[in-house]
């Protein structure tokens, strides 16, 4: 009998024990498979994008449309779209034509830019095109200078692109450009 008793506690802990590996399972969260970097085009950005945007003490719609960004390999994202600026002022609609989010420090024209919101745009200068960031509250934070891209056919009016170095991308405004980069962890 006492065999019995025996058997039947190991028998009992051992289905305990499967039980327990099974509970153990179910409720892990799998991590997500990693993705390749990857530029993203107006359709990948559909989940993600916001409809309307807040800046300088306003709300701007986004245009869907006219938006791109790069998601990297650990998942994070930086991505930008046209704005529709029209109840703002002639000198912040100047330079706000886009509204910029990174989730990751990056570079643009040797300048960082830590992770946050940020109106964007390009504006006319008598040495060339520049690019303007400037915070959320429409301060200038710096101006650099954007490349005009006369090869480019059938331009469209904002996208990103791969640029000619992996890891660099090319922020388009029509046919003007500024290259970005996440920047580099010490």
């Amino acid at each position: 009998m006492k065999f019995f008793g025996r058997y039947r506690v190991t028998l009992l802990a051992f289905i305990a024990a499967i039980l327990a590996l099974q509970l153990a399972a179910q409720t892990s969260s799998p991590t997500p498979p990693a993705q390749p970097e990857a530029v993203l085009h107006p359709a990948d950005l559909t989940k993600i994008l916001p409809g309307s945007v807040f800046f300088r003490g306003q709300s701007a719609t986004t245009q869907g449309r006219n938006s791109g960004g790069v998601r990297y390999a650990d998942g994070y994202f930086t991505f930008a779209a046209l704005v529709d600026n029209s109840g703002y002022s002639t000198g912040i609609q100047e330079k706000y034509q886009a509204y910029f989010i990174t989730e990751v420090p990056i570079t643009i024209g040797g300048h960082a830019l830590t992770p946050g919101a940020y109106g964007t745009g390009i504006i006319k200068n008598a040495s060339g095109p520049q690019f303007v960031v400037l915070d959320i509250g429409g301060h200038d934070l710096f101006t650099t200078g954007a490349v005009n891209d006369a090869k480019m056919h059938r331009p469209t009016p904002f996208q990103v692109i791969q640029g000619e170095t992996p890891g660099k991308y090319r922020l388009y405004f029509g046919r003007n450009y500024v290259e970005f980069e996440r920047a580099k962890q010490d």
